[in-house]
């Protein structure tokens, strides 16, 4: 399957969440990352929950994380 990998979209920010720690969350950013209104799970689609899980479990399988240390 291909994703929409653009800066903001569901795939990009699953894969945002897993490297910054964070907990699966599914949003997007329609505009990019911070810019126009934040779309959060209840208004998403199915298809774009999906993306959002497979840039979480993607980031997930090659196990990089920011290193706070």
């Amino acid at each position: 399957m291909s994703y929409d990998t653009s800066h903001g979209s569901p795939f990009d920010r699953g894969g945002a969440d897993y490297w910054y720690h964070r907990p699966a969350y599914p949003h997007y950013w329609p505009e990019g990352t911070g810019r126009g209104i934040k779309i959060c799970q209840g208004h998403m689609s199915k298809a774009e929950i999906d993306a959002y899980y497979a840039g979480f479990d993607e980031a997930a399988e090659r196990g990089d994380q920011k290193d706070y240390g």
